[in-house]
């Protein structure tokens, strides 16, 4: 496996459609939360995405999202083939890498589902505010102090 890091308009077309498949596939399907996922943010020009690639065959995927004054990573999942492989923090380094590239004095802030926030923690986030639920499931805003 090997990671991608580009902005919308360096990905490959089968790439992009990768992408958001998988996205659709956890988060809508397996997770039965229809949310409107095509948000515009992947178009914007300080998006990056990151890509956990298998072959050809995107396994993993997150987003790096230029929100001014933090940089923001959403969008993180993994294939289920590939959880519990190490997928998913190889996939986190490279979206940690893609945000401190663009702003290494920056904080980098994220929404996790509660459940993970343990494991987040192992990248250094923290617990930045109260719980909430968003789509039905628990989230905690969490972020990584520069």
């Amino acid at each position: 496996m090997h990671t991608l890091t580009r902005p919308f308009e360096a990905l490959e077309n089968r790439t992009a459609y990768g992408i958001w498949r998988l996205r659709q596939d956890v988060f809508v399907v397996e997770q039965d939360c229809p949310y409107p996922d095509l948000d515009g943010r992947d178009l914007e020009s300080g998006t990056r995405h990151v890509v956990l690639l298998d072959g050809d065959r995107v396994v993993g995927t997150a987003r790096v999202l230029d929100d001014g004054d933090v940089r923001r990573i959403g969008r993180v999942v993994c294939h289920p083939d590939v959880r519990g492989t190490g997928a998913s923090g190889e996939l986190m380094r490279a979206a940690l890498a893609a945000a401190s590239a663009a702003a290494p004095e920056t904080d980098v802030v994220l929404g996790a589902q509660a459940p993970l926030a343990g494991w987040y923690g192992t990248f250094g986030f923290a617990v930045d505010g109260p719980e909430y639920l968003e789509d039905d499931i628990p989230h905690v805003p969490m972020r990584l102090r520069r």
